[in-house]
């Protein structure tokens, strides 16, 4: 994907701490990494938006962080108030930014292959567990780094607990 669809630029959002209006609205023209997560319960999840909270915060560089969760604005409220209460986040219950960006349901050893169980010992390490599952637990996560409509990188996830080097966002943003 090198543009985002007009499409999903237009569409409508709601969820956490974002402005009114459209997806669009949310970008606004500097750079934007876009987060889609996995459910709330899953432990990679948990994850990433911990270790995308504390690369955000280690750098002025980094780009704004805009996630996509599957759930309701509530239920974001919640997760987000635990492990990131100032951070913005579309609430796409329906799936239909998900599905615009490509992040598709994963394959049996996608999920459950032993990739992810090893790294589930990674995650536990850094204090985080599962918990309860809401949400389509085999939507895989994606990341993309965006300018305006311009998809400037993505990482497409090899497995549920594939885990880029966060802290390394800037330097694609001033590369792209």
């Amino acid at each position: 994907m090198d543009r985002i669809p007009n499409a999903s630029l237009d569409r409508s959002v709601s969820g956490v701490n974002l402005m009114p209006g459209s997806l669009r609205d949310q970008l606004g023209t500097s750079e934007t990494l876009l987060v889609f997560l996995r459910y709330f319960g899953c432990i990679f999840c948990r994850e990433m938006v911990a270790d995308v909270r504390a690369a955000a915060e280690s750098s002025v560089d980094y780009p704004n962080v805009l996630f996509f969760f599957q759930g309701s604005p509530t239920e974001g409220r919640a997760f987000l108030r635990r492990y990131w209460p100032q951070a913005r986040a579309i609430a796409d219950d329906d799936h239909a930014f998900y599905e615009d960006f490509g992040v598709e349901r994963g394959r049996l050893l996608q999920v459950v292959g032993p990739s992810a169980l090893i790294a589930t010992r990674r995650a536990k390490a850094k204090g985080h567990d599962f918990g309860e599952r809401s949400g389509d637990a085999w939507r895989m996560p994606g990341l993309f780094l965006v300018r305006g409509h311009d998809v400037l990188w993505q990482h497409r996830f090899s497995h549920q607990a594939d885990h880029p080097e966060f802290a390394a966002i800037p330097h694609l943003a001033q590369i792209a």
